[in-house]
């Protein structure tokens, strides 16, 4: 149980209905955020999932579906939170896709569709929430990164690629508004269990699973709650960090 104290405070979680981004949304709902906005891109099953799983806090969560990757339907996002007057203190970019293939197989399509998700959204939902935080004097942006992105794994170049982008935007973006109260972050996930890994072939999910010092893939819940922590205003003296949830990996 977390016992972070988020009253008062919005949040928006990009990919928020499924995976490690449900598991962020319920931890900040259940930590006392007074509004939880978590954005999907199309999976309306999901989101009244979602929903339901939040019970009594459901008055506080906030469904918006578009595409992250979307500039204009971004723009148009921060836009309606201008008009009514919303103020935004944490961003979680936590949106993102995988298109396994080796390089030489892989397609135009699937480079650019995870580089546009994983990548591009991070910058198209970075640049308007920093100047909804830089009048406030106050912010948290986080990404979920990945350790592909440090190591890099066979077959995932364009995840790769996308997620050692976000960790170095977030060391550049911390820099730029780390005088203005905003502190810029990445937690980065290893092998969790999500619809994410769901489609691994048995052999490769039990190869990944023995690489693993603690000898188990992680829970969603393990990574919200570093999320939190970094949320937090407690987390004030970190930024440009990135920290690995990953079992010892």
């Amino acid at each position: 149980m977390t016992h972070f104290d988020f009253a008062g405070q919005t949040v928006i979680v990009t990919g928020g209905t499924r995976g490690i981004g449900r598991a962020i949304v319920l931890a900040f709902l259940h930590a006392g955020a007074a509004k939880v906005m978590a954005t999907y891109a199309g999976n309306e099953a999901a989101a009244e999932a979602l929903k339901l799983a939040a019970g009594e806090a459901a008055a506080r969560l906030e469904l918006t579906c578009f595409d992250v990757a979307d500039y204009a339907a971004v723009e148009a996002f921060y836009k309606r939170l201008l008009d009514r007057g919303e103020k935004l203190h944490v961003l979680v970019n936590n949106a993102g896709i995988r298109r396994d293939s080796v390089l030489g197989m892989m397609s135009p399509g699937d480079w650019q569709s995870v580089i546009a998700t994983n990548l591009n959204g991070t910058y198209n939902m970075s640049k308007f929430a920093v100047m909804l935080m830089s009048g406030e004097r106050y912010g948290r942006i986080i990404a979920i990164t990945s350790p592909s992105g440090k190591f890099g794994f066979a077959g995932q170049a364009n995840y790769a690629a996308a997620k050692a982008g976000q960790a170095a935007l977030t060391r550049s973006l911390s820099k730029e508004v780390a005088k203005r109260g905003i502190t810029v972050n990445c937690v980065s996930p290893g092998f969790i269990e999500t619809d994410l890994i769901a489609d691994l072939p048995p052999e490769q999910a039990a190869e990944y699973r023995r690489g693993v010092p603690l000898q188990r893939f992680g829970r969603p819940e393990e990574v919200a709650y570093a999320v939190l922590f970094l949320a937090s205003r407690e987390a004030a003296y970190i930024t440009g960090e990135t920290l690995e949830v990953t079992g010892g990996l």
